[in-house]
């Protein structure tokens, strides 16, 4: 299979390069915002027509959630605008587009595992452009799988998990979000799913019914504040973690409060059962 990969140096990007050197089944082109800004609906059509891809892995996106608030028309113009010209091209070439999106799409309130049938009721720039994008790429294309996550770390860029090792080495208290649930996800273990959901959708006789919105983070739910301390736990790190609230912490965009995801549909339409995240945890640390 011939596949596309945008925002290739982001870190599911990064790590779907990673896998590749281990892998050689398929034929990869990486490209990074330098090589094409998806918001550039001619260059994203003159890039497909170069390579004719089978299937299209979506990286790219604006995840400057904060910014995003004095920043919408940077963030439209990837999560919205691109996201919608890289699936006219998919449609054109009759190429699989597998697109990432957010929990922040959710901002629910439930105490359960959130599922993809679930209201959307997302708040701030960030949030509201994800959904969008979701939207634009299943209205122009049917042959869509967008995987929605949460709390992506890896060895890879910039994250919670290398943010805490560089933090905690300095300094001996860090006070951190306590009221935020959810699951943190490794983006290696992002990259490992979306290669495999191609590769079972290539197999299936009739794949029509299996197209549409996942969820997909690692298994478990923890907060901020406790990820911080396993993190601290696994290195070593003697930093003591003080326990703070969103309201206290003051980002300029909502966050949600519930993050914890369902992956229900993902087992019944993939047989996929995601690692929990304190295993994902312990080998992107050793890798670290």
């Amino acid at each position: 299979m011939k596949i596309i990969v945008t925002g290739a140096t982001g870190q599911v990007g990064s790590e779907l390069q990673a896998l590749s050197q281990e892998q050689d089944r398929h034929e990869y082109t990486f490209l990074s915002r330098a090589d094409l800004d998806i918001s550039d609906a001619a260059a994203v059509q003159q890039l497909f027509h170069q390579h004719s891809p089978d299937a299209c892995i979506n990286c790219a996106a604006y995840t400057a959630v904060d910014k995003a608030e004095t920043e919408p028309e940077a963030s439209y113009a990837i999560n919205v605008k691109g996201v919608k010209h890289l699936a006219e091209a998919c449609s054109e070439h009759q190429a699989l587009f597998l697109h990432y999106s957010s929990d922040y799409v959710y901002h629910s309130e439930n105490s359960r595992p959130i599922k993809e049938s679930d209201p959307t009721t997302p708040q701030g720039i960030y949030a509201k452009h994800k959904l969008e994008g979701e939207r634009a790429a299943l209205q122009a294309y049917q042959r869509c799988i967008i995987l929605r996550t949460s709390w992506v770390y890896s060895v890879f860029g910039h994250n919670f998990v290398k943010t805490m090792l560089k933090l905690g080495k300095d300094r001996a208290e860090l006070s951190i979000v306590a009221d935020q649930v959810g699951a943190p996800t490794y983006a290696r273990d992002i990259a490992t799913v979306s290669v495999s959901l191609l590769d079972k959708i290539q197999e299936l006789q009739d794949p029509e019914s299996i197209y549409g919105i996942y969820n997909f983070s690692n298994a478990g739910q923890t907060n901020w504040a406790d990820f911080a301390k396993a993190i601290f736990d696994i290195k070593g790190i003697t930093c003591q973690v003080k326990q703070t609230t969103t309201a206290a912490y003051g980002a300029p965009a909502p966050r949600p409060l519930w993050s914890v995801l369902s992956h229900d549909k993902l087992k019944a339409a993939f047989g996929i059962e995601p690692r929990h995240w304190q295993l994902s945890l312990e080998e992107c640390l050793e890798s670290l």
